[in-house]
């Protein structure tokens, strides 16, 4: 055991090997779920597909309300409890050329 962490020591004394990112994700699974115990293959197979997810929805989420609030997706609420997502048709053209600036390739857009 570690016992009491050393400040930043921990974070300083670290194997230039070590994938940073692949512990983190380790260690905020461990922290939201702090019963949890598992062997090499469950936290790989499972804890670490979680890791990714909960980070993924986040960034989504946070992705769709930038692009809600700078009026390129519209946001609906309908009989669902979760919200629907939609391109903004007015500024289609505004979008295509927008994504275009930012060197998003343009691909073949369906027939109307």
């Amino acid at each position: 055991m570690l016992g009491r962490l050393r400040g930043r020591a921990v974070l300083q004394d670290r194997d230039p090997e070590i994938d940073v990112d692949i512990a983190k994700d380790i260690l905020r699974y461990f922290l939201r779920n702090p019963q949890a115990a598992d062997d090499l293959e469950g936290v790989v197979r499972w804890r670490l597909l979680e890791e990714k997810i909960h980070r993924s929805l986040e960034e989504a989420r946070v992705a769709l309300n930038w692009l809600v609030s700078k009026g390129l997706l519209v946001e609906e609420h309908g009989g669902t409890s979760s919200a629907m997502y939609r391109l903004n048709l007015e500024d289609r053209e505004e979008i295509a050329r927008f994504l275009e600036e930012l060197g998003v390739q343009k691909r073949d857009q369906a027939e109307e």
